[in-house]
């Protein structure tokens, strides 16, 4: 089949390279345009860009498709279906009209949970015991579309977004695979999503990243693992005489009570409002993901100290 890619960020790049695998036609990879990063702010290519052209396939960054040029040029590429996955873009009806049999996208979730943009996220921090992923026809409003497959898997109790996120990504990819044979077979089935359930997973804001200990030991541990490795959750604590921000990246429940933020012993456990968790990876300010025993060999954190 012709197929045309629409993907930006890491999530994208097993479904793209599934899908030429599989042996189908990509007449073009579309991806966000390169974006500023880094202390030196160059255009920086998104990882879809990189894969793509590493494997000489044509690649569009257009700032919008909008416009009726850019509508022509989709339309021109005879496509058979459009794959998009965590494009970050609108698409208009006339780009979803312009594939034979239109565009599909894999979403993060169990459709018609989570619908948005952070939906391994939001089912950590949730608490769910599991997620998956869905391959749905794009509609113009939010993930609104008919699903078509969808695949279930259940989340591990200390599993982070980052190790989800990758395990999704193949998943979803495998999913893709699967759901354009079938398309080509003419046997593929969707469905409309259920109105009842429908959650939303809007993006973390900056206000949801700092720890507050006074909270339960669960819902302190499903902040830790649902914003790791990014944006993630963080904490304050006094080192070597300054005020110092840490990030919190990996954590498990643990026995102890104790005033919210108090390190209870030298496992490095920390009190909640209700039970406690124990931190396994800190990030300082400026430096590299450390083992717990490594960050305390260079902080001065005895027990009986209280992190804000």
């Amino acid at each position: 089949m012709r197929i045309v890619f629409m993907g930006t960020p890491d999530f994208a790049v097993p479904a793209l390279a599934a899908v030429l695998a599989a042996g189908h036609e990509v007449v073009a990879v579309y991806t966000q345009p390169p974006r500023a990063a880094g202390r030196g702010l160059a255009a920086r290519k998104s990882p879809v860009q990189v894969f793509a052209e590493s494997k000489a396939l044509p690649v569009c960054t257009p700032a919008n498709l909008r416009n009726t040029e850019q509508q022509a040029r989709f339309t021109s590429l005879n496509a058979d279906a459009g794959v998009v996955v965590a494009y970050g873009m609108i698409l208009p009806k006339p780009i979803l009209e312009a594939p034979r049999f239109g565009c599909f996208n894999i979403h993060a979730s169990l459709l018609p949970r989570w619908r948005g943009a952070a939906p391994i996220q939001r089912a950590l921090l949730a608490g769910d015991a599991e997620t998956g992923v869905a391959v749905m026809r794009v509609e113009e409003k939010l993930d609104t579309g008919a699903v078509c497959l969808m695949e279930r898997t259940a989340i591990g109790p200390d599993e982070t977004a980052g190790e989800l996120h990758d395990r999704l990504a193949e998943l979803g990819a495998e999913l893709m695979v699967q759901a354009l044979s079938d398309l080509g077979k003419g046997s593929l089935a969707c469905w409309p999503q259920h109105d009842e359930g429908v959650t939303y997973a809007a993006k973390i804001e900056p206000g949801e990243t700092r720890i507050d200990w006074s909270r339960k030991a669960d819902e302190v541990h499903n902040q830790i693992r649902g914003l790791s490795p990014h944006p993630g959750a963080w904490f304050e604590v006094e080192l070597n005489g300054k005020r110092e921000r840490v990030r919190a990246l990996r954590s498990t429940l643990a026995h102890g009570e104790g005033k919210p933020g108090t390190v209870l012993d030298d496992q490095f456990t920390i009190a909640c409002g209700k039970g406690s968790v124990r931190l396994l990876q800190v990030q300082r300010a400026g430096k590299r993901p450390m083992p717990v025993a490594e960050f305390r060999r260079g902080a001065e954190l005895p027990v009986g100290s209280v992190l804000a």
